[in-house]
């Protein structure tokens, strides 16, 4: 079977070894359909790019940074629909079929609802609200797989090349052209970050960043932030 578009599934990943080769496998389907997987590592000396050279597509080197990596996976990308993917979330059985249904809609963007993957109630709790937020205010984040005409990703000039908050940047930009199209299948996303750094602890930390940046402070002192809270963060 063969959809009426060409997608192009963009996985940027950094220092990823031990899950790179299960998030690959995982999309084999979707190549097995004449779709491509781009992969962009950014300088990993773990043996990421070495497990995922042989299960995608193609695989490039950028600098670091997600923003960075996935304007350089879709500057080669040929499909008519670039997703984006991160390396620790797995697309649904059904993606392919409900991305024709959003191919043949009017909308220019959308996303995918998403799930935890951990087996705690209060990450379920977590997911709705996240669902819900993006429902409501249109904004998606990266854990939720934004997918995006290629011809409306070129018009807006892709990703700004943020530390911090580019997939929230480009939510609000993409709105502006159409509200997304939401696909209520959702993704799974690792929940080992709030496994790590507790579950609370990252609620706190997320909305906190969110609420700073809604306040207009720039995302490179928010990613200091970030990245110290992470680092002081109980093992």
């Amino acid at each position: 079977m063969s959809e009426a578009f060409s997608l192009s599934v963009i996985v940027p990943v950094w220092m990823e070894a031990a899950s790179v080769v299960d998030t690959l496998e995982a999309l084999a389907p979707v190549r097995a359909r004449g779709h491509e997987v781009i992969v962009v590592d950014a300088g990993s000396c773990d043996g990421t790019a070495e497990r995922a050279r042989p299960l995608c597509d193609r695989l490039l080197q950028s600098d670091k940074g997600r923003a960075v990596q996935m304007n350089a996976g879709a500057a080669v990308a040929r499909g008519d629909l670039l997703l984006f993917l991160h390396a620790d979330t797995r697309l649904p059985p059904s993606a392919l079929e409900q991305l024709t249904a959003f191919f043949e809609s009017r909308r220019a963007w959308g996303r995918f609802d998403v799930r935890l993957s951990g087996t705690r109630p209060l990450f379920r709790v977590i997911a709705w609200f996240m669902n819900q937020r993006s429902r409501l205010t249109g904004i998606c984040t990266g854990d939720q797989a934004l997918f995006v005409r290629r011809d409306v990703f070129e018009a807006l000039a892709g990703f700004a090349a943020l530390q911090l908050m580019e997939d929230v940047e480009f939510s609000r930009r993409l709105c502006l052209v159409s509200r997304p199209f939401c696909i209520r299948e959702p993704v799974v996303t690792d929940s080992r970050r709030w496994q790590k750094h507790g579950a609370w602890r990252t609620i706190f930390l997320m909305w906190r960043l969110r609420w700073r940046y809604w306040r207009g402070e720039s995302p490179e002192s928010l990613a200091q932030v970030y990245r110290s809270d992470v680092r002081h963060a109980p093992e």
